[in-house]
């Protein structure tokens, strides 16, 4: 019995210590350990940010566009090289090569296009289809037909078609002007003729120029993949809404690399309606070939923004030649926007239609002075 009695007392005291260290506990923190974890995620849940939107899915977007993305075959007819021998007078003597046909083998190319109305037409690179001999076009549907092209703007790379097909279904058109760097974005094409797919991704930027790709350049780049087949098919957002029409990828390996770039919607929906009212794509143009103006000689020039562009040429005849504009002008402002590079302005005048008022804030032998210009027609290069 003492030793029984002291076993008790001997246990007695660790779980004596044990209530009581429970007690400070509870005391210490009366919600808990385990509701204090929650606590903290919570608050990194997307409802503790009033600017956190999305789905955590895109198949609603993927099911409401795809059906107005289109596989693109073309082929394009190609002479085979006569061996040469066939051409020399001592075998002509043997064998009457003179009127064989010339021989002719098929190329083959891919790509993708987007339906933009009910009416058949769609959107592409110019890329994808120049030179082609063959065009069809396969709907999601599963749906083959040929296409006619109805015009081209090698300027922006794009291309018109039209099928004459029933039950299309043209992409909804979002606002390109409303992008922002960050939003999520879906590419929809035909990358290496696999079939349609989908790749995923953000807008890494907007408004890329001077990569030496188009003459106007305006690119939404995105880090979604684009890989060749690609090309012509659809930049949507997370709501399956038209942003821009892939077009080109960073290549320096063959394959995607996370840096690709898509025309605008709007701009590539202004050249479709041009090209199917006018047959071409109206823009403005003043007649002026400039150069940008170094920064350290804008600086030096006390310009503010340190910016500009010094006309090289004037094209006689032209609306920048009627306006009195000369050679060595520097060009500081059009139409109130500061001139920031060659690019841009180019697009702020290509963007004008002909007839439009321009106004020029011009820097003439160290004196600010303003021109107002009327805007011409530019000159097709297709």
């Amino acid at each position: 019995m003492p030793t029984l009695y002291r076993i008790v007392r001997y246990m007695s005291w660790p779980v004596i210590t044990g209530l009581l260290a429970a007690a400070v506990i509870l005391l210490l923190f009366p919600q808990g350990l385990n509701n204090h974890s929650d606590v903290e995620t919570a608050d990194l849940s997307p409802e503790a940010d009033a600017e956190w939107s999305g789905p955590a899915s895109y198949a609603s977007a993927v099911r409401r566009a795809s059906p107005s993305v289109v596989n693109i075959y073309t082929q394009k007819k190609l002479a085979r090289a006569r061996h040469r021998l066939l051409d020399d007078p001592f075998f002509q003597r043997f064998f009457n090569s003179r009127n064989l046909p010339q021989q002719q083998r098929m190329q083959s190319s891919l790509g993708s296009g987007v339906i933009i109305s009910a009416d058949g037409y769609i959107l592409t690179n110019n890329h994808v289809v120049n030179e082609a001999d063959e065009i069809v076009v396969q709907l999601q549907d599963g749906r083959e037909a040929m296409v006619e092209v109805v015009g081209r703007d090698r300027e922006t790379d794009l291309a018109v078609l039209r099928v004459n097909l029933d039950q299309l279904t043209p992409i909804s058109l979002g606002d390109p002007n409303q992008v922002k760097v960050g939003d999520v974005v879906l590419a929809i094409g035909n990358p290496f003729g696999v079939g349609q797919s989908v790749s995923q991704g953000i807008v890494s930027a907007t408004g890329r120029n001077g990569l030496g790709l188009n003459t106007f350049e305006n690119f939404i780049q995105t880090d979604a993949a684009i890989n060749p087949g690609n090309s012509g098919g659809a930049l949507v957002d997370a709501y399956g809404n038209l942003l821009g029409i892939n077009s080109a990828i960073l290549d320096r390996t063959g394959h995607s690399v996370g840096i690709g770039f898509a025309i605008p919607g709007n701009t590539a929906i202004k050249v479709l309606e041009d090209i199917v009212k006018h047959g071409r794509v109206i823009r403005g143009w003043l007649g002026v070939e400039a150069s940008q103006l170094k920064r350290q000689a804008a600086i030096q020039l006390e310009l503010d923004p340190p910016s500009g562009l010094v006309i090289t040429n004037i094209y006689q005849g032209s609306p920048a030649h009627l306006a009195g504009l000369l050679p060595g002008d520097v060009i500081t402002r059009i139409n109130d926007y500061w001139v920031v590079d060659n690019d841009r302005s180019m697009n702020l005048i290509a963007n004008l239609s002909p007839g439009d008022s321009v106004k020029l804030e011009v820097l003439r032998s160290g004196e600010k002075t303003t021109i107002m210009a009327v805007a011409g027609t530019r000159p097709n290069v297709n």
